[in-house]
């Protein structure tokens, strides 16, 4: 009996020899593999914590810069940002910030570089479109309106549809394209949110240019419910 189970025991080991021979290899490079990649997870993770924590200390620093009215300072922890942070989104809110004050400042073109790299850099839609509608309305001021106009073609947030458009309309405004800007207007003020504010400026704006649009209803009390 014991030389029987000794030789099963040798059959089998030498069955799992051949295995391991013919296929040894290639478990070896699929583990390793597995490995490596549960590794580069977790160490792609702790990098992006770390890159996270680290901007968020210097846009810290940006923030109370741009408080302090501290334009220069501002516009260097930029751009310290965006060499060694430029993927986060500390990033991409620093570059909104800087532009905010070098154009309080009267930096006007640093402004304009500032908010171009944002929206030529940012990720989130919502970014992008906030830089480029603040930078078409600095090109306008200076009169670049097809520069400006084409900023607003990649403005494609969903959420700043009728801004963009209110936007479009003051620049076909200003090249005389009337009949362009009504429709930009019109545009804006149907897709912006009846409860917003501002919504009654760009009524103005179509009132003033003899196309009001139509009065709503006031809400009843009945309907309310």
């Amino acid at each position: 009996m014991a030389t029987h189970l000794d030789l099963e025991e040798q059959e089998q080991l030498d069955q799992l020899k051949a295995f391991w021979k013919q296929y040894g290899n290639l478990i070896t490079w699929g583990l390793t593999l597995v490995l490596a990649g549960f590794a580069a997870w977790n160490g792609w993770n702790w990098w992006q914590r770390d890159q996270a924590v680290k901007a968020a200390a210097m846009f810290d620093e940006l923030e109370k810069a741009a408080t302090a009215g501290e334009a220069s300072k501002a516009a260097g922890i930029f751009r310290d940002l965006q060499e060694r942070y430029p993927r986060t989104a500390y990033a991409q809110q620093g570059g909104l910030v800087a532009a905010k004050v070098q154009f309080e400042k009267g930096q006007a073109d640093e402004a304009a570089v500032s908010l171009a790299w944002v929206a030529g850099n940012a990720k989130e839609d919502e970014y992008q479109t906030v830089a480029r509608l603040r930078l078409a309305g600095l090109l306008a001021d200076q009169k670049k309106f097809d520069e400006a106009l084409k900023q607003l073609d990649g403005a494609t947030a969903k959420e700043f549809e009728a801004l963009v458009a209110d936007r479009r309309g003051d620049i076909l405004l200003a090249q005389g394209k009337t009949d362009e800007a009504r429709a930009a207007f019109r545009k804006a003020w149907d897709t912006m949110d009846p409860k917003v504010e501002y919504r009654r400026l760009i009524d103005a704006k179509l009132t003033s240019m003899g196309a009001a649009p139509p009065a709503e209803a006031p809400q009843t009390a009945g309907a309310a419910k």
